[in-house]
């Protein structure tokens, strides 16, 4: 013969429970977690059912009435959490001896779940960045974190007066900038619960503002337009007050300031400083800085078109022929002054009473004022060529570039003859003078 009851019964507070037993002669025995054993109800086929001193009396009795030894099954009305423990059915059997069976009374509870974050400052130690409780529960709650940040959680657990289980888990982490802001998540299993509830939150890390200043590109010349810089600043609690100034002093007029940005409207010496921004929150005050260079030489070099490589050999072919056309005006010049002094050396030889004068193809006398006239040139022209004739010059512009020659005293009346002879010859033909020779 054997005992039978169920192994497992599971109750809220104040519900009514039935132990089952199957048996003549039972007895049965309640055992709390922490505690001793107790007799709550005893059923014999010869006497009235019994139900001891107990934490249950009064609560506790048989299920059938009248009692029957086929089903001694038991009830307790009114659970309380402090019932929570082991139901032993005890029977005697001849002559094998007592005979048990156990059911375990599993007590449940629903907590009541909560997360929270935890604000603290950056720093070099551990602390806890955020709590997460599970209170007033049976069975004990489970508690687990999910996060990127590097860290770990504790947990702690406290028993209530009635039997409840309050559940706390804290993580803990050395806190940094660059945590502020992170994902960071509770998960609460229970056994009343059909899955695990998670509370999903944010890392909250104060540090001072982190500030950089952006937008300056080193090329600000004299006369560029409208040049930005941006204060771009971090920080837990988000800065509110932002502040420009320059280390030489004032701000330069030129320069407009509207929130976290400085518009520089028109480059100029003025702005040739170091631009500070200041970004203050509660944690402490942080800046950064930027040195303007201003340079003059960009601003010519934006305005002067720049010259195509490829255009480079026409640019330079003009240039020299610039060049030898001044040369050759320079060259006829020469020429007529030449001419001049071989007409005036003519005069001197032929004498003054020697002059004639050709008008329209007839030959006429020249009179005496013309004959005054021309011996006061002669004179004048005689001084200057006595000084010229000490050396010569004369310009080769055979083969392209023009050549600045000397020539010694005596060779210059068959040059000069020569040159004339082919000059005449060139323009007769109307061909281009290919060698030109000019003495002075």
């Amino acid at each position: 013969q054997r005992v039978k009851v169920e192994r497992e019964v599971l109750s809220y507070p104040g519900q009514t429970v039935n132990l089952r037993c199957a048996f003549t002669d039972v007895t049965w025995i309640y055992e709390p977690k922490d505690g001793t054993r107790s007799n709550i109800a005893v059923l014999h086929s010869s006497f009235q059912p019994n139900y001891p001193d107990s934490p249950l009396k009064g609560r506790v009795s048989f299920t059938a009435t009248p009692p029957s030894l086929d089903s001694p099954s038991i009830q307790i009305t009114d659970v309380r959490m402090t019932d929570e423990g082991q139901y032993i059915c005890v029977y005697a059997t001849y002559p094998g001896g007592n005979e048990q069976g156990i059911t375990e009374l599993v007590m449940l509870a629903k907590p009541q779940n909560s997360a929270s974050v935890v604000t603290v400052e950056a720093g070099s130690k551990p602390v806890v960045v955020a709590r997460c409780e599970s209170v007033n529960g049976r069975p004990p709650a489970q508690i687990s974190w999910v996060t990127t940040a590097s860290g770990n959680g504790t947990l702690t657990s406290k028993t209530g007066d009635d039997n409840t289980v309050s559940v706390t888990s804290e993580y803990r982490m050395i806190p940094t900038p660059e945590d502020n802001g992170k994902d960071i998540s509770c998960v609460v299993a229970h056994r009343t619960q059909v899955k695990p509830e998670s509370f999903p939150l944010k890392l909250a890390v104060q540090y001072p503002p982190k500030v950089t200043i952006v937008g300056y590109d080193n090329n600000w010349y004299v006369g560029r337009t409208n040049v930005v810089l941006t204060c771009q600043a971090t920080g837990n609690p988000i800065p509110v007050t932002v502040l420009w100034r320059t280390m030489s002093g004032s701000m330069p007029d030129t320069v407009q300031v509207t929130g976290n940005e400085l518009k520089v409207l028109k480059v100029d010496e003025a702005v040739n400083t170091t631009f500070v921004c200041e970004v203050k929150n509660r944690m402490g005050v942080s800046r950064d800085q930027v040195t303007a260079l201003v340079r003059g030489d960009e601003a010519l070099e934006q305005q002067t078109p720049s010259v195509n490589p490829s255009n480079a050999g026409v640019v330079a072919g003009a240039v020299i022929g610039s060049l030898l056309a001044l040369l050759l005006v320079a060259a006829l010049i020469a020429v007529l002054i030449t001419r001049s002094r071989r007409q005036q050396q003519g005069y001197r030889a032929n004498g003054s009473s020697d002059m004639k004068t050709r008008i329209g193809g007839v030959t006429t006398a020249p009179t005496a004022q013309d004959i005054l006239l021309s011996n006061e040139l002669d004179e004048a022209e005689r001084r200057k060529f006595d000084e010229l004739e000490e050396e010569e010059r004369y310009v080769n512009f055979s083969g392209g570039a023009p050549i600045l020659q000397l020539r010694p005293p005596g060779d210059q009346g068959d040059m000069i003859g020569d040159y004339l002879d082919d000059d005449m010859e060139s323009q007769r033909d109307g061909s281009v003078i290919s060698r030109t020779a000019v003495y002075v």
